[in-house]
């Protein structure tokens, strides 16, 4: 039997990225977290059917909370439940991380904002980054910085 390819087998993994806040964000440090779903989130999930573009993570009462992220119900949802796509879920985390949490974003300023949403050992995970904003002339930087590494490409290419 041919082994599978862990570069493929992580990519079908994923089930959403949030590709804006690497953008608009420097992220410093990652954590994984587990969610608290209901049955009609986690076959959404597996659907693919999740956004996490506007989503955020906030500490509350020494909980973390998702707000923001969409999940979009099936069609065929029961029909006894009336899903909520955008309600706060709950994030698993451990007591000594979230105290670490609470003193990066309430002493030094850091941010929390959800990464990537994926699947491991059937369980789903949500990566969250301690984050600092970055200023526009940040942003043109790095804008820059990639189109200067692609036509740098193209030149050597060609010669």
């Amino acid at each position: 039997m041919a082994k599978k390819n862990p570069k493929n087998q992580a990519a079908s993994n994923t089930i959403a990225v949030n590709r804006k806040a690497r953008h608009d964000f420097f992220i410093e440090d990652r954590l994984e977290a587990g969610l608290v779903l209901e049955g009609w989130e986690v076959k959404s999930l597996r659907d693919g059917r999740a956004q996490l573009s506007e989503s955020y993570v906030l500490l509350r009462n020494g909980e973390a909370w998702l707000f923001g992220a969409h999940v979009t119900p099936l069609p065929t949802a029961s029909t006894h439940i009336h899903p909520d796509p955008s309600r706060t879920r709950k994030l698993l985390l451990q007591r000594s991380e979230i105290n670490r949490l609470i003193g990066a974003v309430e002493r030094k300023g850091y941010t929390l904002v959800p990464l990537s949403l994926y699947w491991k050992r059937g369980k789903a995970k949500l990566e969250i980054g301690l984050a600092k904003g970055k200023k526009e002339y940040d942003k043109r930087a790095v804008d820059k910085e990639r189109d200067w590494q692609r036509e740098r490409g193209r030149i050597l290419k060609n010669a």
